[in-house]
């Protein structure tokens, strides 16, 4: 089951990370579909958050069809997000985990990973070839 988890300083909207975090963990396959959601009161609780915050986070999943309310019973996953690259997903965490060990070790905080990470990817999906060769190679 999922854990949700808020960052008090992101710009981004108490109900839009708890729709994130789901979208994540459908697309990693943490959830699957038929897995059940927290209940609505549990998430407001440990969160201390609005439980009208989490009904709206499940109603934007409902309309993107991802969940499905069933009354007096739970939200569900209906569908998945994880593609066919799933399985090659468990090594490539392996090796991001390493690279993230070498990153705190230099020094690098959390903001500067996530600073590192965003503007390669930018950087490298700007070029729109998914392997460019180096300057001078080839």
């Amino acid at each position: 089951m999922i854990e949700f988890v808020l960052d008090s300083r992101s710009k981004v909207n108490t109900y839009l990370q708890l729709v994130q975090q789901v979208k994540q963990a459908l697309r990693v396959g943490l959830l699957t579909p038929g897995d059940q959601l927290p209940k609505v009161r549990d998430v407001a609780q440990s969160l201390a958050i609005n439980p009208n915050t989490v009904l709206k986070a499940y109603r934007e999943l409902e309309i993107e069809g991802l969940v499905a309310g069933r009354p007096g019973v739970g939200t569900f996953v209906e569908r998945s997000l994880a593609g066919a690259s799933l399985p090659n997903q468990a090594e490539l965490r392996e090796d991001l985990v390493a690279w993230l060990h070498r990153a705190q070790e230099a020094g690098l905080t959390p903001e500067d990973v996530i600073a590192l990470v965003e503007t390669t990817l930018r950087a490298t999906l700007a070029g729109d070839t998914p392997h460019r060769k180096p300057a001078g190679a080839g």
